[in-house]
């Protein structure tokens, strides 16, 4: 039994895809390159100017909410949320406090054990807020200005919030994962870590076993600065085992008078995390409903308008794929995971193709090694899904092996390369070039030529060692260029065991 169990609590905050911000016609683009140029009076917060709510942010917003089997009241509004900080230039932010327009949800995840049943993972709410500036610190160690950008002040940002219902590092990732997968598929954020379109917060604590069969708490910590999914499960395996030495030194529990909600950073150079500041509460932020905007008000038909409209969700997805075209758990994880581009262009070669199976096999294997390979996107892959079909339409039909349908890849990926112009008629074309030889008097007379060349294999066939034909089998095809190994080898074995 462990000396405690981890808790964990995530807040993901990701920036909702729309042209203008939440509350102004501002672009909502990452533009790090010109910064202070794509701001006005209210996301800067000059006096007299006005928000205006971004109807289509709220719609995305409520989208993701239903997604994520969240209530939906048909009250919500807007509150303001006041601190002091450089980026900030209002001083407040246009958040949501007591009632936000989503909450009561879940999300599956896969267990930690395969065999065991999908863990529910509660969500606490989905608030919607408008996202702060950019402070931009040197970092050439001289010790120079910081500079603010505040291009992305007022971008529209949906801030879902987890029930401390996950107990491992590993689960806090996998979750973190499902959840970017789901509103990749949704098309409601690029949720591009790098460059900040989804970022994480991962409240953590552990409760410590004692003797006497009762548990108790340590403070809890709030991490900070984690920009990629590795770095998250890094970082909580890190404070995990910080928060337990800690409690042997000290024994300090949470509730224990001059213990606080702290804030951390991790430091992925020193693979540790650092004190930050103590966490502040609700008190301090002096939250009070924005006079400047007025609530929203929903009707229950809107909201079910909006949820006929979700998409097929990528458990869903996964679960049809597992059904229908015969793939396993794994392979339909695999190929999700890699987000909705991919995921068409699976279902499209599988459609084409006529096996499901085996489309899984190249596009996990081939298609993925080559997009990595080439650091591009399946969207601006060479092989098209249309290409890639009929390569294997043509392997279902038996008329071309897998060794020839990766020899007309490979000759089509270097013409790519080369800058001219491919299609599936020029896949088919080199396709039939190379299509199975059954002419079984060639193949006869190439049978006993091997059988003369290789005594000693047949005599080893003969008395029951059938793997004795490999050289022979490959002697074979070597003589008859594009022979169905299959056919090869069952025509091989008849021709010993008769003679």
């Amino acid at each position: 039994m462990s000396d405690y169990t981890i808790i964990i609590g995530l807040e993901v905050h990701t920036q909702l895809k729309t042209e203008s911000k939440l509350f102004c016609g501002c672009a909502n683009e990452f533009n790090p390159e010109q910064p202070n140029t794509q701001t006005c009076p209210v996301c800067l917060g000059l006096p007299g100017a006005l928000p205006v709510m971004n109807r289509h942010a709220f719609d995305l917003a409520l989208k993701t909410g239903l997604a994520l089997n969240c209530d939906i009241p048909l009250f919500t509004k807007w509150d303001r949320k006041q601190y002091y900080y450089p980026d900030l230039p209002k001083a407040y932010q246009i958040s949501q406090f007591d009632l936000p327009f989503s909450e009561n949800g879940h999300l599956e995840i896969a267990a930690d054990n395969e065999d065991e049943t999908p863990r529910r993972i509660g969500i606490t709410r989905a608030h919607l807020e408008e996202d702060a500036g950019k402070n931009v610190h040197d970092e050439s160690g001289r010790g120079g200005d910081s500079c603010v950008d505040l291009n992305r002040t007022g971008t529209p940002l949906l801030e879902i919030v987890s029930e401390p219902d996950l107990r491992s590092a590993s689960e806090a990732r996998r979750y973190l994962e499902d959840l970017r997968t789901l509103l990749l598929f949704l098309e409601v954020s690029d949720c591009n870590m790098q460059e900040g379109s989804l970022r994480c917060d991962a409240n953590v604590n552990l409760h410590i076993h004692q003797p006497d069969g009762t548990k108790v708490a340590t403070p809890i910590v709030e991490l900070k600065n984690m920009n990629s999914f590795r770095n998250v499960e890094l970082a909580i395996e890190y404070e995990v085992k910080r928060q337990f030495k800690e409690f042997r030194k000290t024994g300090l529990k949470l509730g224990d008078p001059g213990t606080f909600k702290s804030t951390r950073g991790w430091n992925a150079d020193t693979n540790e995390t650092f004190a930050q500041r103590e966490k502040e509460d609700s008190a301090d932020y002096r939250y009070f409903p924005d006079p400047d905007l007025i609530p929203v008000v929903l009707t229950q038909e809107e909201i079910e308008e909006v949820r006929s409209a979700l998409p097929e969700t990528p458990a869903d997805r996964a679960s049809r794929f597992q059904n229908t075209l015969g793939l396993s758990a794994y392979d339909a994880s695999v190929i999700i995971g890699q987000g909705p581009d991919l995921t068409n262009y699976y279902e499209a070669v599988a459609a084409a193709a006529g096996d499901g199976k085996l489309a899984a096999n190249w596009v996990t294997q081939d298609v993925l090694r080559d997009l990595n390979a080439d650091e591009t996107s399946v969207n601006e892959f060479s092989i098209t899904a249309d290409i890639l079909g009929t390569l294997l339409k043509a392997i279902v039909a038996e008329k071309l092996t897998n060794k020839s349908a990766r020899e007309v890849y490979g000759i089509l990926r270097e013409r790519a390369a080369d800058g001219t112009q491919i299609s599936a008629d020029d896949a088919a074309t080199l396709a039939a070039e190379r299509e199975i030889v059954r002419d079984t008097g060639a193949l006869t007379e190439a049978i006993s030529a091997a059988i003369a060349a290789r005594p000693d294999a047949v005599e080893d066939v003969r008395n029951g060692k059938l793997q004795a034909v490999g050289p022979m089998i490959g002697m074979i095809m070597k003589q008859v260029s594009g022979a169905d190994p299959k056919m090869v080898r069952e025509m091989l074995i008849k021709t010993i065991q008769e003679s």
